[in-house]
């Protein structure tokens, strides 16, 4: 993570030239517009801060719904160090606190503020910090931390000026542009895949429903045939084996089509968290996602649980007539529990297995036990309803 610094042009401790600073401003908010995905541009305008402001640390905080951290990025620590450091936890002193603020804070010391936490023991030593929410309007998209300034400092001052202070806050008002503009195209985007996947289904249905009219009436010809005409029975029934091998080649070219490849690309938690935020803005009910500690699971798991749970926000959407909705991810030992709860008007489980299918239960299970899992039911009339699906990892 760590990156070659630019030579400066002035001594250290020397405020730039204005031309020197509009230079070095320019260059971060172009570089900050060239990327489209929002992973890309946290990752943007963290390097630029530090760059920007001749920073030896630079971190970006989005918030989660729960007064913590969904996505933390840094600049200037290690692959090594950071593995070192380890999970976050869920509250982060001062820099969870920036959350809510409207307004930088300059420190001389962060060690000494009231909220500092202290490190872990992995985590690199810092004194002077800069922080600067990420705001648009009244929300907060994020928080911007810089540390130890590379200039020489007096004795008990602050490595980070007046005029740092400044150009953060020019940098945050243009990033707040920038991730807002990413998270419209990952919308746009997510909308679009959902259509073309629509699109598909409705292609699918059409072409296997034909395909199985045509071999369930060639097979009904078959068997008339089988008595009184065994030779063109056995024509029959080598044209039933050609319309099957059709079918089946249909369908795995629509399960290619279908995999999903965000969750190849971003991972279980950023796929599950893009698809929820989208229900949440085109339905009534709140849908919320809250990760707790899973990473990474084996490929066949992250899908299976991704499938469920879609299968089960469309159920608790569509028929529950709930006004919430929400799911967890959670880490269970080496594997993973996915719960999704909503207080709907919820339904008798016994009384579902015997009456049918519309809910999906059986396809869950399925996925669950493919995959060495097990998907668990619980609900009653009026009181909602809980599907949890528990993965071993690997």
């Amino acid at each position: 993570m760590t990156r070659p610094r630019t030579p400066h042009a002035t001594g250290p401790g020397e405020s730039p030239s204005p031309s020197a600073g509009l230079a070095a401003v320019s260059t971060a908010l172009l570089a900050m517009s060239r990327h489209l995905e929002v992973g890309d541009v946290l990752k943007t305008i963290t390097a630029s801060a530090r760059e920007l402001l001749d920073a030896e640390y630079a971190a970006l905080g989005v918030p989660d719904d729960h007064g913590g951290f969904a996505q933390f990025v840094v600049d200037g620590v290690s692959e090594e160090q950071w593995r070192a450091i380890g999970p976050l936890p869920r509250q982060h002193g001062i820099l969870a606190a920036m959350l809510h603020e409207e307004k930088a804070e300059r420190l001389a010391d962060v060690r000494k503020d009231p909220r500092f936490e202290g490190w872990p023991s992995a985590h690199p030593d810092m004194s002077d910090f800069l922080g600067m929410p990420i705001r648009d309007g009244e929300e907060t998209l994020g928080a911007l931390f810089l540390a130890n300034k590379r200039c020489p400092k007096p004795e008990g001052g602050c490595g980070f000026t007046e005029h740092d202070e400044e150009l953060l806050r020019l940098l945050a008002q243009h990033a707040a542009i920038a991730l807002t503009n990413a998270r419209l195209y990952e919308r746009s985007r997510e909308l679009t895949i959902a259509e073309e996947r629509s699109r598909l289904a409705h292609e699918l249905h059409d072409a296997v429903s034909q395909k199985l009219f045509s071999l369930r009436l060639t097979a009904q010809a078959a068997a008339t045939l089988v008595d009184r005409d065994p030779v063109r029975a056995k024509g029959e029934l080598q044209q039933v084996a050609a319309l099957a091998a059709e079918a089946a080649d249909e369908l795995r070219a629509a399960v290619v089509e279908l995999r999903p490849a965000a969750l190849e690309e971003d991972g279980l938690v950023h796929t599950l968290r893009t698809q929820i935020q989208v229900l949440d803005r085109a339905h009534a009910a709140r849908v919320t996602f809250d990760n707790q500690g899973v990473r990474a699971l084996p490929p066949a798991q992250e899908e299976a649980l991704l499938r469920v749970a879609q299968e089960a926000l469309h159920n608790a959407l569509r028929h529950s007539g709930a006004g919430r909705v929400d799911v967890v991810l959670e880490r269970s030992g080496q594997g993973a529990v996915l719960r999704i709860s909503d207080n709907g008007r919820g339904f008798e489980p016994s009384r579902v297995r015997r009456a049918g299918r519309h809910l999906g239960l059986v396809s869950m299970r399925h996925r669950a036990s493919g995959v060495g899992g097990r998907l668990t039911v619980h609900s009653a009339p009026g009181e909602g309803a809980t599907i949890e699906m528990e993965v071993p990892g690997g």
